[in-house]
């Protein structure tokens, strides 16, 4: 492994390198050590941080965040062990993960000083973490320089080593400790209590900068090779963590929370279909959600539907739903789709806005009597599949799932095979053709791509996607109406919503989706005071990532050079001629 001993550049303050790493170390166990004992003399602020010998809320993650500091810190000394956390010897991840501790221990001071107004609430604890983690943080900064510019702190270097060959049973054990960390990481957030938003703003601070740090260090794309190595394992496990969650997270709320997730998520799939794949901006894409949901409302037993006395099987309410939604689309699709980029996105605005007013207005005064109108369908019964009631608790493996984790589960299964379909759907032959299409229509349609037949097939595709999720939000809320059913709102699901998850997750990919739709969903319910102003924030957060990592934060490869193209590293210039050379160095 790489030490900074090999280099003689100097960095921003000028120590010795022994004494640089030196205060990294004794700062982040100082950081350590102050979560031990009490941040504040009264329990008024979450978490209850006045107990000695006990960490609670901050405390808690300020310990995490110090732990990790002093992990990177070690990795400088080549201590035994630890060289697969910093493979190159870096600076980015220890500059980054000291920057973890600063964030959450300096936080949790002004948060305390200001809810508790002034600065004597802070109890000595408090003043232990500022300062230890300000230390560590300046040692980084004595650190060689890994280049000119802010940029270079806080991006992955490029000597990083390939990892070590493991077994195969080795790589599947990394794979299944990197799933587990994953899901104690997100149970501990779901699980932070809405009044408490300081804590959860701190958990925020924590994951992006200790996620930072580990991109930097290299160990995201060690991983995500031995997730292309074991493709199938790794999905498996993802699923596998995700059917435990009712377990781990036995409350109702977190569950609710789980449910709409991945109803989001699932029907953001089905965007991505057209967004990501194809390239076609749909913003009125949560009508087809809307349809599903409506048209399961409809057969599904309601005393409130237009059929009353009709009640399908949850598995025919499942087709007919899909069945309406791809009427729908196909519908929509087939006068529209020979239009392109904004005229094409104004048209389905106006297709998204049609179908919210007309089901408002279907209430049998307005126009015909069929979705109750304003009022919508309520009472939609619970779902029973094999006698299994959704509605019911059911003790299984000795824990009471209620009735949110019983959809949760359902609803897992249904996403599952979504992510079969987009995964099937992307990789073949059509699949291709929506990726040309989205490059260079004009292009593809010269080498023989029916360009028109193509668009519509996915925007069939996804439209059915999305009454598909459609049919179980149905079940789950009780009733539909037609309020979320609009382009922009503080109430997801909606069209800005679901395309925000797609942009911000990372479009062409399955995992980005799912991620962007979790925390889109997430962050206003536990940061309560963003709720008259999610949609600024999320204008706030669009805004920095289009400007900093534009393909998303889980990015498709080719997404991804197509968006770095000038940051890519030039052709080696061995055996080329000059010629060849002045143009490979003119186009990066």
């Amino acid at each position: 492994m790489a030490t900074i001993e090999n280099t003689a550049e100097r960095g921003l303050i000028a120590l010795p390198q022994t004494a640089a790493r030196a205060l990294i170390a004794f700062g982040a166990i100082a950081t350590i050590a102050s979560t031990f004992m009490s941040w504040t003399y009264t329990s008024d602020f979450p978490g209850d941080l006045t107990y000695y010998g006990s960490p609670a809320g901050l405390q808690v993650l300020d310990l995490v965040a110090g732990a990790l500091a002093l992990l990177f810190s070690l990795t400088l000394w080549n201590i035994r062990g630890l060289g697969w956390l910093n493979p190159a010897g870096a600076t980015q991840p220890v500059v980054l993960a000291a920057a973890s501790a600063f964030a959450v221990s300096w936080f949790s001071a002004i948060a305390i000083a200001v809810d508790l107004k002034g600065l004597v609430a802070l109890d000595p604890g408090a003043y232990i973490a500022a300062i230890g983690s300000l230390i560590a943080l300046l040692g980084t900064l004595a650190l060689p320089k890994p280049g000119d510019t802010f940029k270079d702190y806080v991006t992955k270097p490029d000597n990083i080593p390939p990892a070590a060959k493991l077994p195969a049973w080795g790589e599947r054990l990394v794979i299944t400790a990197a799933t587990a960390v994953a899901l104690i990481v997100f149970n501990y957030g779901i699980g932070v209590d809405p009044d408490a938003s300081e804590t959860f703003l701190g958990y925020l601070l924590l994951v992006i900068f200790g996620t930072w740090s580990l991109f930097a260090a290299g160990l995201f794309d060690r991983f995500a090779a031995l997730n292309a190595r074991h493709k199938g394992f790794a999905t498996s496990m993802a699923f596998l963590a995700a059917a435990i969650f009712p377990w781990v997270a036995n409350n109702e709320h977190n569950a609710n929370l789980g449910v709409n997730i991945l109803v989001v998520g699932t029907v953001a799939l089905g965007l991505n279909i057209v967004v990501g794949l194809t390239g076609l901006l749909d913003l009125g894409y949560v009508a087809f959600l809307g349809v599903g949901a409506y048209a399961a409302a409809l057969v599904s037993g309601s005393e409130f539907s237009r059929f009353s006395g009709v009640q399908f099987p949850f598995w025919a309410a499942m087709l007919t739903g899909m069945a309406a939604s791809l009427v729908f689309g196909v519908l929509i699709g087939a006068p529209t789709l020979r239009l392109r980029g904004d005229y094409l996105a104004i048209v389905t605005l106006g297709f998204g806005e049609i179908f919210r007013i007309a089901v408002q207005n279907m209430d049998g005064t307005s126009g015909p009597n069929l979705t109750n109108g304003p009022n919508g369908i309520s009472m939609i019964p619970d779902l029973k599949i094999f006698g299994f009631n959704f509605g019911s608790s059911h003790d299984v493996a000795g824990v009471t799932l209620g009735r949110f984790a019983n959809y949760f589960l359902l609803m897992l299964l249904i996403t599952a095979i979504v992510v079969i379909v987009f995964n099937r759907a992307a990789d073949s032959r059509i699949g291709r053709s929506w990726i040309a299409i989205r490059e260079d229509e004009t292009a593809a349609t010269a080498m023989g791509i029916n360009g028109f037949r193509v668009k519509l097939i996915a925007f069939a595709l996804g439209a059915s996607l999305a009454g598909l999720a459609g049919t179980v939000s149905a079940h789950v809320g009780y009733s539909v109406n037609p309020a979320p059913y609009q382009f922009a709102g503080s109430v997801p699901p909606n069209s800005a919503f679901l395309l925000a998850a797609v942009v911000l997750g990372g479009m062409g990919t399955v995992n980005g989706p799912i991620l962007g739709a979790t925390l889109l969903y997430l962050l206003p319910e536990k940061l309560s005071f963003l709720k008259e102003y999610q949609l600024f924030a999320f204008g706030i957060a669009l805004v920095i990532l289009m400007r900093f990592r534009p393909e998303g934060i889980i990015a498709n490869r080719r997404r991804q050079l197509e968006f770095h193209e000038a940051d890519q590293i030039d052709i080696p210039e061995q055996g080329l001629p000059d010629s060849t050379v002045g143009v490979t160095k003119a186009g990066a």
